[in-house]
């Protein structure tokens, strides 16, 4: 499976992990490369393996996902992480995406979807179950930078959509013709404009202002 999407599963409970793993071998286009009982292994093993995906619960003991999130988010892992818990209150799922997460969707998620969600983060989209969407939005629309959407220009506005779109530098230049050179540059002066950390809160914040590529 050279081709694969290679996952990595980090969950407190061995059943769990079993069970992810069971359903996620059977599906052609997804490898899972390693397990992790929480986030301190996890981040480990992600450094160790480079998976291009991580399925990552919230709570763990120890080094719980938000912690592990940052983490990974501070050594520049390039992994993708999906948030797959049984938790859903707003101060669960809000941090999670500040941290870094790419997706969040709860475990009894239809395995299919599950594997549908894994392929959509992996493809550079930001996934999030319509309940958790509206929990970010009422928890944020007081601090979401919707005031300082008017300083951006009509192209940073063209590149924000984009990234929505889960386009990556390259792309969004050969659509907009432009070098990546300056791509990088505008996504820089948007995240600044905007006060956020990374491409996926530049996501969030396009769906939640209605910005589209």
């Amino acid at each position: 499976m050279a081709d694969a999407i290679r996952v990595l599963l980090v969950d407190d409970h061995q059943v769990v992990r079993r069970g992810l793993r069971t359903f996620l071998e059977v599906q052609d286009d997804i490898e899972v490369v390693g397990e992790a009982a929480d986030g301190a292994e996890g981040v480990a093993r992600a450094e160790e393996l480079r998976p291009d995906v991580v399925l990552m619960d919230v709570k763990m003991p120890g080094t719980d996902g938000i912690d592990a999130l940052r983490r990974l988010r501070e050594l520049a892992n390039p992994a993708r992480v999906l948030v797959v818990t049984s938790f859903t209150e707003q101060r669960t799922v809000v941090p999670a995406l500040r941290a870094g997460a790419a997706g969040y969707v709860y475990k009894d998620v239809d395995p299919d979807a599950l594997a549908g969600a894994i392929r959509s983060v992996h493809a550079g989209h930001v996934l999030l179950q319509p309940e958790v969407a509206g929990a970010l939005l009422s928890q944020e629309e007081t601090n979401s930078g919707q005031g300082r959407g008017g300083s951006l220009t009509e192209r940073e506005r063209e590149v924000l959509g984009l990234i929505a779109d889960g386009r990556s530098n390259r792309e969004i230049a050969r659509a907009l013709v432009l070098s990546e050179k300056t791509v990088k540059t505008h996504v820089s002066n948007i995240l600044m404009k905007l006060d956020l950390a990374d491409r996926t809160q530049a996501a969030l914040w396009a769906v939640r202002h209605g910005v589209t590529g």
